[in-house]
């Protein structure tokens, strides 16, 4: 029974209704629940491109080319590709440091970012 009340605490508050978000609060709430969604997204693309590399690496002839795979070159780009994200972003929050719009800053930042990241990502796949 004990495990059922965070749930039945959760069935008690109301639907917030991101479109018409009025505190900052709701804002960074609304905002926190976008880059859910957009991390979603970028996962299921990093999902399918990496699934590409690896098969792009199983059918390369490597004899005359000693660099890295497609995979791993493609791992090193995002592992980069994340600590920027979260550098930049973190930098544009310092436009409010300390106060209640910092983390919708932040948030936003690496929302936007994301998305680019996952449209970069789909074009990997597309264009090669």
């Amino acid at each position: 029974m004990i495990a059922l009340l965070p749930l039945l605490l959760l069935a008690d508050l109301p639907t917030l209704d991101c479109e018409n978000a009025m505190t900052q609060a709701d804002m960074n709430e609304c905002a926190f629940r976008d880059h859910q969604a957009a991390n979603a997204e970028l996962n299921a693309q990093w999902q399918q491109t990496s699934s590409v590399m690896k098969s792009r690496d199983e059918n390369f002839e490597s004899e005359y080319d000693t660099r890295s795979g497609y995979f791993d070159t493609l791992l090193e780009a995002q592992r980069a590709w994340l600590g920027y994200r979260d550098a930049h972003c973190r930098s544009e929050g310092y436009f409010a440091r300390g106060g209640s719009l910092e983390p919708l800053l932040v948030t936003s930042c690496m929302t936007h970012l994301t998305r680019l990241r996952t449209a970069e990502l789909e074009e990997l796949v597309e264009n090669n």
